[in-house]
């Protein structure tokens, strides 16, 4: 569309549709815009060629490494460190475009481990993979906001979850709560901000808007160390939290591939439910020191955070319709508790949570002629019947004529739906 206007431009100006100063200002404006937005392309493709050079590097100094001397090994291993400071430099002094400043910080970020690793490996300094990998992220941090450079930022949100995981799921023999994890999240957050509020229809930022709560969903297992059975409630409320979030104008105004946090929000919340709709998953073990627990305690505030922004949601009257997912974390405590008296019953109340999430869901879709939405909700009600196939003593015949009713379900309901569209579009 650009391309083609200016290629109109001497048209309309021997027309006399515009005037040869104007043209020259909208000349002059695509032209600076093109100076100013890098290819995008070559951007993507100088991450990877730095990520191929340094895999390069780092596979001939280990074919011949036990060839060389300690004084030439060190060399080695801290040459690529220094090369890779001194392009960082160069981006930042010269003011290079992002290509430079993406492609020289993702190669910075890997010459920082190989030099720890290897300096590491030639002096037999002693360290854990917890700690080695912490500490390499900690010395590039910088780099996210002295290059301004997405693809550092999205390494630091990968290695931090690696972090988080080897030391919360015990894969050094020893599991604990990885508190620095939310310090590294919390010091990436002004990136994460700045990309939102200047940046928000970019592609870099979708990746991010899903990266960051994947993340999240990931590591949040690793801080429930003692009462585990918790995180069943936990989950329910981040996801609650997810949906909300996903809610926000700044993110429910874009289109939802863009918008990771409601689709995890949604997904979660069914999953979850899903998984304690089995009679078995109520069999707590709730101590007697459960509620001055600090997991009951995380739990707490992760729900006063995600009441609070529904409370917002509302006070600013976001939430333009009833939709049972901005409140299905507020019912599903209330199970939760009344199940660690009755599993059953809580069971039993489950179950038709999902039932009605699924009415709803597919009501939400008829009222909004949305395909999508529509058939999300009806398969919610299929999971939910496939579910109890496993926990009832049920016939093949009457579980067959149920696979038949959701079958004929769905066919109806698109053709309805599409028959309503048509007579829709034909007014």
């Amino acid at each position: 569309m650009k391309s083609r206007l200016v290629d109109e431009l001497p048209e309309l100006v021997r027309n006399k549709v515009i005037s040869e100063e104007v043209a020259i200002k909208i000349l002059g404006y695509y032209q600076s815009q093109e100076s100013e937005t890098p290819n995008k392309l070559f951007a993507i493709f100088g991450v990877l060629g730095s990520l191929l050079v340094g895999l390069g590097i780092i596979l001939i100094l280990a074919h011949n490494w036990d060839y060389f001397s300690r004084a030439l090994k060190t060399g080695l291993a801290l040459f690529p460190l220094i090369l890779g400071q001194v392009l960082a430099g160069y981006a930042i002094l010269k003011k290079k475009s992002g290509t430079w400043k993406e492609a020289s910080g993702t190669f910075l970020f890997f010459t920082v481990g190989s030099s720890i690793g290897l300096v590491s490996q030639i002096y037999n300094i002693p360290g854990d993979l917890s700690t080695y990998v912490l500490i390499w992220i900690l010395l590039c941090l910088p780099l996210i906001y002295l290059l301004k450079s997405n693809a550092v930022a999205m390494l630091h949100i990968a290695f931090s979850t690696f972090y988080a995981v080897s030391i919360g799921y015990g894969f050094n023999g020893l599991s604990e709560a990885p508190w620095i994890y939310v310090l590294l999240l919390a010091l990436l957050m002004p990136h994460y901000l700045q990309l939102l509020k200047h940046q928000s229809e970019a592609n870099v930022t979708s990746i991010f808007n899903w990266l960051l709560p994947l993340s999240v969903i990931i590591t949040l297992g690793t801080f429930l160390e003692r009462y585990g059975d918790l995180g069943y409630l936990t989950y329910i409320i981040l996801f609650g939290l997810f949906y909300n979030i996903g809610k926000l104008p700044i993110f429910d105004d874009r289109k939802l591939r863009r918008n990771g946090y409601l689709i995890f929000g949604s997904v979660g919340t069914v999953v979850m439910l899903l998984i304690c709709s089995f009679i078995g998953i109520w069999n707590f073990d709730s101590g007697s020191d459960l509620f001055v627990s600090k997991e009951f305690l995380m739990t707490l505030l992760l729900f006063g955070v995600t009441l609070a922004l529904l409370i917002y949601l509302y006070s600013k009257q976001w939430m333009k319709q009833f939709n049972l997912f901005h409140f299905v974390f507020i019912i599903f405590t209330a199970f939760f508790f009344s199940g660690l008296l009755d599993g059953l019953i809580a069971a039993i109340f489950v179950n038709i949570l999902v039932l009605v999430l699924g009415l709803v869901t597919i009501k939400l879709g008829a009222d909004r002629y949305h395909f999508g939405i529509l058939n999300y909700g009806l398969l919610i009600i299929t999971a939910l019947i496939v579910c109890r196939f496993f926990d009832t003593d049920m016939s093949y015949v009457i579980r067959g004529l149920l696979f038949v009713i959701v079958g004929v379900g769905f066919f109806l309901a698109n053709y309805i739906m599409l028959k309503r569209k048509k007579s829709i579009v034909k007014v």
